[in-house]
Parts: C-alpha cells; sequence; structure tokens
C-alpha cells in the first residue's frame, strides 16, 4: 500500500476529516484539505519531516504510513500490518504455533486470497515432498501469476 493510501486509511480510521489533519500539521486552514488530498491522492508525496509529522498526529509510527522496507524486521511487520488491513489477513495460533491465517469475514478478499494461497501451499508441498526442484519452484514463485499450478 502507498503512503497515499496509508494516510487515507489511517486518518479515517481517526475520524478525522482531510481539512482537520491538514490544519494539524500546519497547513493554511484555507488550504488544508487540498494539500490533504494531494497527499492521500498521490498527486504530491510528503518528504520526511512531514511524513514525520502526520505520524504524530495520526498517533502512528511514521514505519506504518511509509512503503515498508523489508529489508528488516520492522519493516516486515510494518508490511504484515498493512497486509491485515487491506486483506484481512489475521494473526492466529493453531496447534499452539502462530501462523497467519485468511479471515473468511472477509468476503470476495478472502475468496480471491485463498485461491492464491492455495496455489502457493500447493507448490510448496510439491517441493517440500520432492516433485519439484527448488529451481523450479523459484520459478513459479518468481513468475507467479504467468506460470499456474504445473510441474514446469
Amino acid at each position: 500500500m502507498a503512503i497515499s493510501e496509508r494516510i487515507r486509511f489511517i486518518r479515517n480510521l481517526r475520524g478525522m476529516t482531510q481539512k482537520w489533519l491538514g490544519m494539524a500539521v500546519g497547513f493554511p486552514e484555507k488550504t488544508a484539505d487540498i494539500r490533504m488530498a494531494q497527499y492521500e491522492s498521490g498527486t504530491r508525496t510528503p518528504k520526511a519531516d512531514l511524513t514525520n509529522k502526520l505520524a504524530e498526529v495520526l498517533e502512528v509510527s511514521p514505519a506504518a504510513l511509509d512503503i515498508p522496507n523489508i529489508e528488516n524486521y520492522n519493516g516486515v511487520m510494518h508490511t504484515l500490518f498493512a497486509l491485515e488491513d487491506i486483506y484481512g489477513l489475521r494473526i492466529d495460533k493453531l496447534s499452539d504455533e502462530v501462523c497467519i491465517r485468511l479471515d473468511r469475514d472477509n468476503g470476495t478478499e478472502f475468496l480471491t486470497m485463498l485461491e492464491m494461497f492455495t496455489a502457493w501451499q500447493e507448490m510448496a508441498e510439491k517441493y517440500r515432498n520432492g516433485d519439484i526442484t527448488r529451481e523450479e519452484y523459484n520459478q513459479w514463485r518468481y513468475n507467479y501469476p504467468q506460470i499456474k499450478n504445473s510441474k514446469h
């Protein structure tokens, strides 16, 4: 999810208007809503200092707004949090193991994600069982969705 979408999502979650948020980060009242609309539409991208101010007003970590950097653990966590918000992934426990699952109550998002996760699970199982090589598994993963569930 792009920073524009995260700003809008969290602003709505907090029940704030664009004008209120814009004024809270220091934009003049006359243009506060217009400026925030530009950031939320992706027409403009906030610089680091504005991202920090938005995060402060929205009471979130700046990492919750920024495009996650999956090169570090915090970035991975914020990516997972965004996936929870957008696609209904849920953290859960299954047989005393922590797992990520799909939320059945998430309608069409659930059905779409279930189809994709099922394809992934089937290919991963083929790899674990020795039915396909690591190279074939990687070929499937790195070309998804072009290559459907087939051996080659």
